[in-house]
């Protein structure tokens, strides 16, 4: 069999497996996911997914999902079912789902040949002697005294067991292995022990249960499983693994191979103590979005796709460690930029009166997608006299820095107007309750005939036509970004749910539940699948538009500058906090080469006063910039991606210590800039720089990424698109221009997102004309 075709670099499980296939060890390849139905799976549950799973797929094998039923006390149908559930909504063929249950029998007939050839007994301590006697790393274990007794008495005391004759914890069956054995596992490990409970497969046949170390193996054997892939808790117990498989007459020597577990910052990967979290109630069930199951993940928005991307981008190693969230966040932005409708909403609504507005209801075009996304469509957004706002959007003693809305000053209104501040109105507690302003009808579509400029764009609403929704602002379930510890109760997250009673467009009105936007400036959200209705909308945040979590509770550094105060406050006494803003002017006034920096991306490289101020709040940053265009990088792209992506890598860690370097952001930003690789691929590309460094150039070709520019590649994948959409092209000829955008997305599916957006659109324009 041939290997796989080489798109990225092979992890140590691909390449063994190669080597396997090309020496004639394994004629194909069966993989395994053995999960124990006890509870619902998990991000890192997700991560075995897609790499059995993923191997199976990419050496021509089969990968069996396999329930590891063997402890009936804690499993249940529920279990089983969400597992299969989140198997195939991950994007797997499960085929038919196996049960470690199914093999109770034979099992049972290889211990009994354990306990004839001597080697396995009935021990009748009760577990804490069996513990006792094991030893420890430095002194050998004790044998039991019923290590020795006669085959034939075990093994009527084991057929005695099966029958129900004794209760739970009388005896188990052990190994006889060895007590002075270095791996302690070794030392006489348990088999079997006595469970009078009701199992969810096989009812009241059985009261005696196999141990994980001597089913997992058997299964493993009577399924001809090849690459037997788990964690690397696991590896010491690969011993006994392979004790069992070579000491009984099994129809297959499969060997098992361990790799490094995903330990994911802000997450706790235990189903007991996610389960404990769901029978307190301190979440709503498995599935709560603020939980890591994939079952959470899903209905908090999350796709299946990426998922995956997050478990490739992450990749397999054998060495353990723990991997920023940011790059989970990363994966679902990725994924969503590109797919999903912009549209507006406001989540803390403020009222805006526009006082010299002549009246009715006006009716303005916005575009459902950015210029850089290959997809077309717009909307029609009410624009009236009465408008919500976001409260943070205004501020009465505004901030230096401030650009948003603020007595006598100017704003735009995204597909709007220009609207100016004019005063506040106040309740009868003294808080503000409305903002009144004047606009300036010149100015529709957000552009001024005399040239001149504003700095603050606002998301808005026109009040009366607004659809109330419910807004559900997810954060952490956890405050400290290492939670696996023995106090994790305590580390729990209060804020890690805000319910806030918003609006949005009425475009949303009538849409399906489970339909994900770009709320604009707020982040992505979905509408809940189990609460959303039409009448009673409920949005859940996926992700915001930018990491906003930092690992250290974010220690000086206050939220967006607050709206007017709602009413009287006590003097706040405590020091004040300065924003990060207050802070690099104040490093720059300490800082004479950062201050000159400043004024010199200004006067000679154009950036604006805001892009000059964040690329100069320290030394490293700033040299690290200009650095990037002394490499070659285009000054407005350099500005973008270091103000965008390496900003937020360097949140919690010094820029010194990534991998990458201003050279190699210069080429990653070269190559996008010839159009080489799509944004969304550099940003790919950009990510493994971060991890690991390189040559952006020999990723993007290790990852197949290139953009598909080629004439007549791209030819083909458009003929090929046309062809097979006839309806399609009726309407589109026929005068629904909006289709473009569907042709332009099925040729990016089409050449997995590799084509080039712009010759795309002018080879389907010409195409389609035609």
């Amino acid at each position: 069999m041939s290997t796989p075709e080489e798109t990225r670099p092979k992890n140590f499980l691909e390449t063994l497996i190669a080597e396997h296939l090309r020496d004639g060890v394994h004629a194909g390849v069966v993989t395994r996911f053995p999960p124990e139905p006890n509870g619902y799976l998990h991000i890192g549950h997700a991560k075995s997914i897609c790499l059995n799973f993923g191997l199976a797929q990419q050496f021509g094998g089969r990968c069996n999902l396999r329930m590891d039923d063997t402890n009936p006390v804690a499993e249940d149908v529920e279990y089983v079912e969400s597992i299969a559930n989140d198997v195939r909504w991950l994007g797997f063929e499960v085929g038919e789902v196996l049960f470690a249950s199914d093999y109770f029998e034979q099992m049972y007939r290889w211990a009994e040949d354990l306990i004839v050839a001597g080697k396995a007994y009935v021990d009748e301590q009760d577990l804490e002697a069996i513990r006792a006697g094991r030893g420890s790393l430095t002194e050998p274990g004790t044998e039991s005294p019923y290590r020795n007794r006669p085959a034939a008495e075990s093994l009527d005391l084991f057929r005695r067991m099966r029958a129900g004759a004794f209760p739970d914890g009388a005896m188990v069956l052990r190994a006889k292995i060895d007590m002075a054995n270095p791996n302690m596992i070794m030392r006489d490990p348990l088999l079997y022990r006595i469970r009078h409970a009701h199992h969810h497969r096989t009812g009241d046949a059985w009261c005696i249960y196999p141990m994980y170390d001597y089913a997992h193996c058997l299964e493993d054997a009577i399924e001809g499983i090849t690459h037997s892939i788990c964690t690397l808790e696991f590896e010491n117990n690969r011993e006994i693994y392979d004790w069992l498989i070579d000491t009984l007459d099994v129809p297959a020597k499969p060997r098992q191979y361990e790799f490094a577990r995903l330990a994911l910052d802000y997450t706790l990967m235990s189903k007991r103590k996610l389960l404990k979290l769901v029978q307190s109630g301190t979440v709503r069930g498995w599935d709560d979005p603020r939980m890591p199951t994939v079952a959470g993940l899903r209905r908090r928005g999350y796709t299946a796709s990426a998922i995956r991307s997050f478990c490739d981008l992450i990749g397999v190693s054998k060495a353990n460690s723990r991997v920023d969230f940011g790059k989970l966040e990363f994966a679902i932005r990725s994924d969503l930029n590109p797919e999903v409708p912009r549209v507006m909403a406001v989540a803390r609504p403020l009222e805006v009166v526009i006082t010299n507005w002549p009246g009715g209801v006006e009716w303005l075009d916005a575009a459902l997608y950015p210029h850089d996304v290959p997809k077309e469509g717009s909307r029609q957004v009410p624009f009236s006299g009465r408008l919500y706002i976001e409260q943070d959007d205004f501020a009465e003693e505004p901030p230096a820095g401030w650009h948003r809305l603020a007595p006598g000053r100017e704003v735009r209104l995204r597909y709007g107007y220009f609207i100016t501040c004019t005063g506040v109105e106040r309740g009868p507690d003294g808080a503000i309750s409305r903002v009144l302003c004047t606009y300036d009808p010149a100015t529709a579509g957000g552009a001024a005939p005399d040239g001149r400029k504003v700095k603050g764009t606002l998301h808005w609403l026109s009040a009366d036509e607004a659809v109330p929704a419910e807004i559900r602002l997810y954060d952490h379930l956890f405050a400290s970004d290492t939670p696996d510890r023995e106090d994790w109760e305590a580390l729990l997250n209060p804020n890690s749910l805000e319910v806030l009673q918003g609006f949005v467009e009425p475009s949303l009105a009538d849409d399906a539940a489970g339909s994900r936007y770009q709320f604009e400036r707020l982040g992505y959200f979905i509408s809940d699948a189990v609460d959303s209705r039409p009448g009673a909308l409920v949005f859940n945040r996926i992700v915001t538009l930018r990491d906003s979590w930092a690992k250290q509770t974010k220690k000086d550094e206050p939220a967006a500058p607050p709206p007017a105060p709602v009413a009287e406050k006590k003097p706040d006494t405590r020091p004040t906090k300065l924003g990060r803003a207050e802070i690099r002017v104040r490093i720059r006034a300490e800082d004479a080469d950062l201050a000159a920096a400043y004024a010199r991306l200004q006067a000679d490289l154009g950036l604006s006063e805001e892009d000059a101020d964040v690329l100069t709040g320290d030394r490293e940053l700033a040299a690290f910039f200009e650095a990037t265009i002394a490499a070659g990088a285009e000054v407005a792209a350099a500005t973008r991606w270091v103000v965008n992506e390496v900003l937020r890598e360097v949140k919690d860690r010094p820029l010194g210590e990534l991998p990458l370097t201003p050279a190699a952001l210069a080429g990653l930003i070269g190559l996008v800039d010839a159009g080489r690789l799509s944004v969304t691929a550099g940003k790919e590309v950009f990510a493994e720089l971060v991890a690991q460094g390189g040559d952006p150039a020999a990723i993007m070709a290790a990852r197949g990424l290139e953009q598909l520019s080629d004439a007549g590649a791209l030819a083909a994948a458009v003929d090929a698109v046309i062809a097979a959409s006839p309806a399609q092209v009726e309407r589109y000829r026929g005068g629904n221009a909006g289709l473009l955008g569907f042709f332009i997305g099925q040729v990016m599916k089409a050449t997995g997102g590799r084509a080039d957006p712009a010759a795309t659109r002018a080879l389907l324009t010409e195409r389609l004309s035609s």
